[in-house]
């Protein structure tokens, strides 16, 4: 079934809610700006199998988000971090960081925390799926 904006807007919103109550549980606090970045994460890894054919494995839906995510964070930190100066995170005390802004540490976590976004996607999609049927019917 074809995605739809509207479909993908909603789970930018809820995977944008959970990475920030993945960042308040994990260091006790979190920014407005972690909606936004989470939420565009959580689609980008959703939509690695979503192309028509055959989808990716999990392990490398889980490698490419975790190497996507690790790129949008560095973006996102060169932006809010460095150019703005909000300080939202700095990463310079973490074992290989770059920048301050990523860290080798966080981006091996991103490998596992992908694997599961891709998986809560899917069943967020067939779940949106079984209601627009049963709304339709």
């Amino acid at each position: 079934m074809k995605r739809s904006v509207v479909e993908h807007a909603v789970f930018g919103v809820l995977g944008g809610l959970v990475y920030m109550g993945i960042e308040v549980l994990w260091r006790g606090r979190s920014h407005p700006t972690m909606l936004l970045l989470g939420g565009v994460c959580f689609v980008m890894i959703g939509r690695l199998n979503e192309r028509q054919g055959c989808a990716p494995p999990l392990w490398a839906q889980a490698v490419a988000g975790a190497a996507a995510v690790t790129l949008l964070e560095l973006a996102t930190g060169l932006i809010v971090n460095r150019w703005l100066g909000w300080n939202v995170w700095d990463y310079s005390d973490m074992p290989l960081n770059f920048m301050g802004q990523i860290c080798l540490p966080y981006s091996l976590a991103w490998l596992l925390l992908s694997a599961v976004a891709a998986r809560l996607e899917d069943g967020l999609h067939a779940l949106a799926d079984r209601i627009w049927i049963a709304v339709w019917r």
